[in-house]
This record gives structure tokens, sequence and C-alpha cells, in this order.
């Protein structure tokens, strides 16, 4: 019997914009099949019905995704009014209805309760776990359950139009692990009428937007193709948000085997997370100590 073919070892990022329909998951194993890549994943899952951009880590790059994974993003969503759904989105059963409908005035005042350091009860459907299940799994089976708070910090959540008394149009911009279908929720309950997403879409994601992002359908024209690999954005692309530190020739071998090793650094603080390079390719993640650069993550050339 031959060898199942592995794929090929290539690394990097590659952005797609999302369609509606179709899990993370699935848009993972057809951008891992469309390049022959032997190693793949995503930074920050979106729902099935929502949109917008995927950001798809390759071999290597796969070790930058929770640096990705920690950075801002932005999202803008439909919020109607006026009901509340078991799912918190459209896609579920509707459990509880009002009449009335706020003011332009009132959601915005709401909204300010939604900004800073905040805690977010997750929608019972989500991937969160609970005694080691899903809480989907258990919401599905109509377990009784209770999900905990948890922080999340709002940068900036603002109400950008009001096509009609029922919809109200919102952009947020917020740090790891939000759920807008919980602020959508919330956001109901505190102004009296209820509320669920009608549709949401990410519009960026730390360094990755969705207009550069590519269709699945392009993904599936150029699948196995050089012109695919042409949109492949380097794996650094993933330490943006760190400091960069210079490695000279004698330290790379040393960081890449786990070592710490005498680093080049300007404004880089003692115990800072940074990473560090060699002609402007990455060799490794870590704290900088004392000129020394004690790596968490290195990375094969």
């Amino acid at each position: 019997m031959g060898k199942r073919n592995k794929g090929r070892d290539i690394s990097g990022w590659l952005v797609i914009d999302k369609p509606a329909g179709i899990t993370s998951t699935s848009v993972v194993n057809k951008v891992r099949w469309a390049l022959n890549a032997n190693k793949a994943g995503h930074a920050g899952t979106l729902d099935p019905e929502a949109t917008g951009v995927l950001a798809i880590a390759l071999g290597e790059a796969t070790k930058t995704i929770p640096y990705i994974t920690d950075a801002l993003k932005a999202y803008e969503f439909s919020v109607t009014l006026g009901a509340a759904t078991n799912t918190d989105d459209a896609e579920g059963e509707i459990i509880a209805q009002s009449d009335m409908r706020p003011s332009d005035e009132q959601i915005k005042s709401a909204l300010s309760g939604f900004v800073g350091d905040i805690m977010q009860v997750p929608p019972k459907f989500s991937a969160v776990r609970i005694d080691g299940q899903r809480a989907y799994k258990l919401a599905r089976d109509d377990e009784d359950f209770e999900i905990a708070a948890r922080p999340l910090w709002v940068e900036s959540l603002l109400l950008t139009d009001r096509p009609d008394a029922d919809h109200a149009l919102l952009e947020m911009t917020c740090g790891k692990g939000g759920y807008v279908r919980a602020i959508a929720r919330d956001l109901g309950a505190a102004l009296g009428c209820y509320g669920h997403v009608e549709w949401l879409r990410r519009v960026w994601s730390g360094p990755f937007k969705a207009e550069t992002g590519l269709s699945l359908e392009q993904v599936d024209a150029m699948a196995r193709t050089p012109d695919l690999d042409a949109y492949l954005l380097p794996l650094e692309i993933g330490l943006a948000d760190l400091p960069e530190v210079r490695c000279p020739p004698e330290s790379v071998v040393k960081l890449r085997n786990g070592n710490p090793a005498m680093v080049i650094a300007h404004d880089v603080e003692y115990g800072d997370d940074c990473w560090a390079s060699y002609e402007g390719k990455a060799v490794a993640v870590g704290s900088f100590r004392a000129g020394e650069l004690h790596p968490s993550r290195v990375f094969v050339d």
C-alpha cells in the first residue's frame, strides 16, 4: 500500500471572504485541499450564516493564530427588534415577543452600557464547553444548564442606520471571545423589547480585511495551481501586533532549537513578548529578558 499524500509544506496566510451557509471548518478544509497543504487552521470561528473575513493559516503560520485571535476585530450586523430567539439569531425559534420599539436615541443611550470592559454570557447555542460538552449539543438536547459570564473588551459599538422600526444596523469593534449574538440579545433585553441578530459580517480581524479576501468561487477556480499560491501572505503578518527584534546570525540556530539567544532590540522592555527576525523572516516568538529572547514558539525555515 502506498503512503498517503500529506500535502505540501507551505506556510502563510490566505484571506477568505466567507459566504453564508458554510462552517468555518469547511472553509479551512476547502483551502487546505485547494493548496494541497499539509497543515491549516483558522483565526476565529464565524457562525455558518455569518459572512466576512476568515483568515486561514497554513503550515508554520498556524503558530501565529493566537496573536490574530487576540487582536481586535470589527463586525457589522443587523438586530431585529421585538423578538428573542433560542439561538439569538434568525435561525432559531422565537421564544419571546414585544410590540414596543425603541427610538434611535434610546438605542444609542443603551449602547453605552456595552462599551469598555463588560461581562458577557455566551449564547446557549455556542461552542462553549460545559462539563466537557459543547453548549450547543446540550441546548439541542433540551438540557437545563447555565453559562458563566466572561469578560469582553468592546472598543466601540455604534448605531449606523435604522432602516425601519424593527431593525437597527450596528458596528462593533471588540477583543477576543465576543459574541455578536449575545450583544443583540442583551441589547434587546436592556431596551425592554427583545432582540436577535438578523445577519452579521466580520469586516476585519487584526491585519486582515474582508474586502481583500478571496471568494470560495475564486479558490475553486485557482485550486491546485500556482495562481492561488500568489495570494498567500507571509506568516509574519500574524505577528504584526508584537514588537520585532533582530536576530544576529549566530543566534538563529539557538533560537530555532528552543534555546535563549541574544537579539538586537529597540523600545522593548524586560519581559515583553516579541518576535525575532533574520533577513525579514520570523525565527521565534518569546519573552525578552536582559538582551536575550527566550523562545516559546519557533519557526522552521
